[in-house]
């Protein structure tokens, strides 16, 4: 590995789900980068998951105060990495949904495998819930304003050739040339004066980074009232449903990530539910 570069390998546990402790670990990773000497990161995940979103079997029980706690802090550590002064290259190894997805749009660049089964998108509306300020301002400025429709609006999961197309990573890289594909691209980073790099980023990301400061607060409160609907908590607890069936597995599934197969198209519907269908529990 060269000096300049560095890789930040997140290995948090099945599909790299996204609990308090993976985003406590990864603002540190991002904190470590960012005080050390080297100039550009590789952020990637292990086997065939970048990250499959939040830990929805984790959370799925929180009350309302430790569902907003919760958010925030997702939104504070996708903010973290968001706002670094140095660039980061997203080596997107796997499938990458929803929270998974978000990361990888916090990073500068973005390069994943090219595999038809991986699967990379933003479903919360399948799931009947919003997006936090973090999510919606990284997303307009990261793809063209075409693509916001089925990214967004359909929430859409897509196989990386369509991903491409749509702006949500740069390239494809076959999986033996991947990692190597996004060292050099942060090498070339790297090889840029920092100072200047730094103070590009930081102009192009402002806007965004002051838009977020400012409605933050209010629009956590409407991703709240999404997350606690009848219909979302319909479908998040169908979810989950599907994911305890293999709590009996070794490594029991923790988020959407683990409910896709190789054969599912490039759309990942979830189970529908009639208006007003109300919370299971």
């Amino acid at each position: 590995m060269d000096d300049d570069v560095v890789v930040l390998k997140l290995e948090g546990g099945k599909a790299n789900a996204m609990t308090p402790e993976l985003l406590d670990t990864l603002e540190r990773m991002v904190d470590g980068f960012e005080r050390s000497p080297a100039s550009a990161a590789v952020l990637t995940g292990y086997e065939r998951y970048f990250s499959g979103g939040l830990a929805l079997t984790h959370i799925i029980d929180f009350d309302i105060v430790a569902m907003r706690g919760f958010i925030e802090q997702f939104s504070r550590t996708m903010t973290r990495v968001f706002a670094c002064s140095k660039p980061i290259v997203a080596a997107v190894n796997g499938h990458a949904i929803a929270g998974g997805c978000v990361l990888a749009l916090m990073c500068d660049w973005r390069i994943a495998v090219d595999e038809p089964a991986i699967r990379i998108g933003l479903n919360e509306t399948q799931l009947g819930i919003g997006m936090p300020a973090i999510v919606i301002e990284s997303l307009r400025l990261a793809v063209p304003p075409a693509s916001i429709v089925p990214i967004a609006f359909e929430g859409t999961l897509f196989a990386p050739a369509q991903a491409r197309e749509l702006g949500l990573v740069h390239e494809l890289a076959p999986e033996a040339d991947l990692l190597a594909r996004a060292m050099a691209r942060a090498q070339s980073f790297a090889e840029r004066p920092q100072p200047a790099v730094a103070q590009v980023k930081r102009a192009l990301r402002a806007p965004s980074l002051e838009t977020i400061a400012r409605v933050a607060d209010q629009e956590t409160g409407r991703w709240l009232d999404t997350w606690f609907s009848p219909e979302a908590q319909a479908r998040l607890r169908a979810t989950v449903a599907q994911l305890g069936g293999a709590v009996g597995r070794a490594q029991p599934t923790t988020s959407v990530a683990d409910l896709i197969r190789p054969s599912h198209s490039v759309s990942q519907p979830l189970p529908r539910f009639k208006r007003g269908t109300h919370d299971p529990k």
